[in-house]
């Protein structure tokens, strides 16, 4: 028996990795997809990721069988905590759900390619490069995606803002309309506590060349997160003025804000 298989036996739980065998994948013969994702990466990935969603971060997901079992679709939520850790999440939270499970792929900041070792690592758990012709080719591909339309506003946000949403972009409205894709909000309760900023330090930030520097505690607190999917929308794909485009973002901002509202009601307790 081969280190590997030993590694994997202890690692990776046999539920798991029959259920991600299940799920399909264009993934070539060697493995990978053309963005790099890996069936045997993400099983170890998935494996580590369900001792923080179960034990650490106490994960309620509702509404989760919301996303469409085929076909594109985009993940749209809030985003908070200074690190990914909400898309880690959500994406946790589809491919273990019982019933038609799906891995999605996560549109991320540019910034984490450029660190070395994380952008390959990244990839092969089903991360890309967060632009809108990565977002497109996925969605011809009948990808389930997680994008985040507040980008580098919203993750970087300060503790004093939490559960403010910032202005979304129109990109992800124009793709899903191109590409008939259904959209699914989610509100995300939790992640703001998890690495609270008190400030961010511009100059900094701008001098290492990243996102934001913000000043916080050094570690990832084990604040409670609810994941609230709301039900699916649609949208035409008819030319229309941008100014209805823009409307049509802010009906799904409205729906997110409504999730992150429950999920506030809900919460009996930070930690």
């Amino acid at each position: 028996m081969s280190l590997t298989s030993i590694l994997k036996s202890k690692l990776v739980p046999a539920e798991l990795s029959e259920q991600i065998n299940r799920i399909r994948k264009p993934i070539g013969s060697l493995g990978y997809d053309p963005w790099g994702y890996n069936n045997e990466a993400i099983k170890y990935g998935l494996s580590l990721t369900r001792h923080v969603y179960e034990k650490y971060f106490r994960v309620e997901a509702s509404g989760v069988e919301n996303i469409p079992a085929e076909g594109p679709v985009l993940i749209i939520a809030n985003h908070s905590g200074q690190l990914p850790i909400d898309g880690l999440l959500i994406g946790y939270a589809l491919a273990s759900r019982k019933e038609k499970p799906r891995i999605p792929r996560a549109m991320i900041e540019r910034f984490f390619p450029t660190v070395p070792y994380l952008g390959n690592l990244l990839n092969e758990v089903g991360a890309v490069l967060g632009d809108p012709t990565n977002c497109a080719k996925m969605l011809a591909n009948d990808e389930a995606v997680i994008v985040f339309p507040e980008g580098v506003r919203g993750s970087g946000k300060l503790y004093q803002d939490r559960y403010q949403l910032k202005r979304f972009g129109n990109g992800f409205m124009h793709l899903a309309m191109k590409y008939k894709a259904t959209i699914v909000p989610v509100g995300v309760v939790g992640c703001e506590e998890t690495i609270p900023a008190i400030a961010n330090i511009k100059p900094l930030a701008k001098a290492l060349g990243v996102p934001y520097a913000p000043v916080a505690l050094p570690v990832i607190l084990p604040a409670k997160v609810h994941l609230n999917f709301g039900p699916p929308m649609f949208f035409d794909d008819l030319e229309i003025p941008e100014e209805q485009v823009t409307d049509r973002v802010e009906q799904v901002k409205g729906e997110i804000s409504k999730l992150i509202d429950k999920g506030l009601s809900e919460r009996k307790r930070l930690f």
